[in-house]
This record gives structure tokens, C-alpha cells and sequence, in this order.
């Protein structure tokens, strides 16, 4: 292996592992709401920030390490095992990776820093860090506490639409501001 592709690999790991560190932090920070047994976190943030600037291909793979370590036991998300991987969050917690992904790819795709740039780009962190996890989590809350779909809808997401878009605005700026900053890590495909 050469000098650069070593490099290259380094950069590969490093920064898989600092933004699935970056999530794991994102998922500590817990405000429990009056109207929701689902507790506000700063997750969809931290998904939308990985995704956007790590890409599809290391957004995915950083938070599926977050998830295969939590499921062993590591208090990653909250305070771990196999039951945290099943309980009633669940829905949305296995929908993390993939968000990550589609944010990935799909923000890849936006050119530019100016209004039209920030505002597709928080229109994709907003339909893929927010809709797509109520889209899996609200069926799999109602499955596991035996509510409606309704009843889950209205405890599960429908006290975190307004701040889901708030992330999504502040998120898509970031990503735009620090993008030129980060390495290209999807330009290649022979490691990791």
C-alpha cells in the first residue's frame, strides 16, 4: 500500500470513528418532555451532520458501529443491550444508518453555498433525518405499547415536527460551512 492510499485509509477511520463519537455525545444530551414519553435528543442532528459530511458510504458505516456496539451492551444511545435495540424507540433507531446514507447521497448531489443550496439541502435532512425515522418509528411505538397509530403519532413525533425542522435548517448551514473543510471520502472506493 502507498503512502497516500495509508493516508487515505487513516482519514477513512479516524473520521467514521469521530462522527459516530460525535453521535454518540449528540444521543447523551436529554431534555424528557412533559407530552411525550419520547425523550428530546439532539440524534436527528448529529444523523444529519454525519450523513452530510461524511457522505452515504461513511455516514452509514459510522452509525451502523454506533448501533452494532449498542446492541452488544455499550451504553452508546442510552444505556445499551439488545433491549434498547427492541424497545419501543426502536423503529427509529435501526432507521439511523440508512438516514445517514440517504443524506449522504443525496446531498452529495447539491452544488453550491448559496439560498437555493441551503434550503435543498435542508429539505434532505428534513424528509431523511426527520420523516423517513417518524416514518419507521411512530408503527413501531404503536406495535410495542399497543397504542394507535394516531396516539403514537401524536407521542412520538408530532411534539418534535417543529424542532426536527429547526435541526434541518441549522444542520444543512453547517454541512454548507464545513464541507469545503472535510476530506472527500467518497472519491475512493478500495478502502475501508
Amino acid at each position: 500500500m502507498k503512502k497516500s492510499e495509508t493516508r487515505t485509509a487513516v482519514l477513512h477511520v479516524v473520521f467514521t470513528a469521530l462522527f459516530a463519537a460525535l453521535f454518540v455525545v449528540f444521543s447523551h444530551i436529554r431534555i424528557t418532555l412533559g407530552i411525550s414519553p419520547v425523550p428530546f435528543t439532539l440524534q436527528s442532528f448529529a444523523i444529519m451532520l454525519v450523513g452530510g459530511l461524511l457522505g452515504a458510504r461513511y455516514g452509514f458505516v459510522s452509525l451502523a458501529l454506533v448501533l452494532a456496539l449498542t446492541a452488544l451492551g455499550l451504553p452508546l444511545i442510552s444505556e445499551g443491550g439488545w433491549s434498547v435495540m427492541t424497545g419501543r424507540t426502536a423503529g427509529f433507531i435501526w432507521l439511523f444508518p440508512v438516514s445517514a446514507l440517504l443524506i449522504g447521497w443525496f446531498s452529495r448531489r447539491i452544488r453550491g453555498r448559496g439560498l437555493v443550496a441551503w434550503l435543498s439541502l435542508a429539505a434532505v435532512m428534513e424528509l431523511f433525518g426527520s420523516l423517513l425515522l417518524y416514518a419507521g418509528g411512530v408503527p413501531w411505538f404503536a406495535r410495542v405499547t399497543g397504542l394507535s397509530l394516531a396516539e403514537s403519532f401524536a407521542l412520538a413525533a408530532a411534539p418534535f415536527l417543529v424542532t426536527d425542522l429547526l435541526k434541518a435548517v441549522l444542520a444543512a448551514g453547517i454541512v454548507l460551512a464545513l464541507r469545503p473543510l472535510m476530506p472527500d471520502l467518497e472519491s475512493r472506493r478500495d478502502v475501508l
